[in-house]
C-alpha cells in the first residue's frame, strides 16, 4: 500500500497561536505514524471572506485554487483549532466554505473532490483546562458533511501554552500516546480509504 499524505492545518493565523504549535506536534505524530505530511499555513492561502457575488465577478481567489489543489493531492486531513465562542474559527470556516467550491478551470481538483473519499481528524487547542473541547464537535459536523471520514478518535489540548515540551512532544505521556493513537488511526483510516 502507498504512503498516505496528509494535510495539517491550524486554524489560526497568529504568529504564537497555541493551535500552530500544536499542530507541529500532530504533524510529527502523523509521521511518526507512516504518512507524508504537508503541514499547511493559512497565511499562505489568502481569501476574501466568502461572498457568491464576489465569486460570480471574479472566481476563486489564486489561493483557494492553491490550497484546493494541496488538499486534491491528499489522503486525509488533520485540523488543530482553537475554540472561539464555543465553534471553529472564522478563518477555518471560511477557508472550508471556499475550497469546497467548483472551479470551471480546474472541474477535477476542486469543490467537493478536495473532501469526498478522505479521513479526516479533529485537535483542539486551549489555554484553558478544556482544551477546546466544544470546537471539536463543530469541526466533526463540517467536516463530515463536506464528504470526510472522521475518525473517532479527538484530542483536546488544555493548557497549551505549556503543553508542548523542547522535544517537540506533548509534555503530558497520556496526552502524547492519545496523539499517537489518533494519528495512526488517521493513517491507517486514510490508507483504507484511498490505498
Amino acid at each position: 500500500m502507498k504512503q498516505p499524505r496528509i494535510v495539517v492545518m491550524a486554524g489560526s493565523r497568529r504568529r504564537e497561536a497555541l493551535s500552530r504549535r500544536v499542530a507541529q506536534v500532530c504533524a510529527q505524530a502523523v509521521r511518526d505514524a507512516g504518512a507524508e505530511v504537508e503541514l499547511v499555513d493559512l497565511d499562505d492561502y489568502p481569501a476574501p471572506l466568502y461572498d457568491g457575488d464576489l465569486e460570480a465577478a471574479s472566481g476563486l481567489p489564486e489561493g483557494i485554487v492553491r490550497l484546493q489543489r494541496v488538499l486534491h493531492a491528499s489522503d486525509g486531513l488533520l485540523v488543530v483549532n482553537p475554540e472561539y465562542n464555543g465553534s471553529l474559527t472564522p478563518l477555518l470556516k471560511n477557508t472550508l466554505d471556499w475550497c469546497s467550491r467548483p472551479n470551471p478551470a480546474d472541474p477535477e481538483r476542486s469543490g467537493g473532490k478536495v473532501y469526498a473519499g478522505r479521513a479526516a481528524a479533529v485537535v483542539g487547542s486551549s489555554p484553558g483546562a478544556l482544551g477546546g473541547m466544544r470546537v471539536l464537535f463543530h469541526v466533526r459536523d463540517v467536516l463530515g458533511y463536506l464528504g470526510m471520514q472522521v475518525i473517532p478518535q479527538q484530542l483536546a489540548v488544555g493548557k497549551a501554552g505549556e503543553a508542548v515540551g523542547a522535544d517537540g512532544r506533548l509534555d503530558d505521556a497520556a496526552q502524547q500516546g492519545m496523539l499517537e493513537g489518533l494519528a495512526a488511526a488517521l493513517v491507517d483510516t486514510a490508507r483504507r480509504l484511498r490505498g
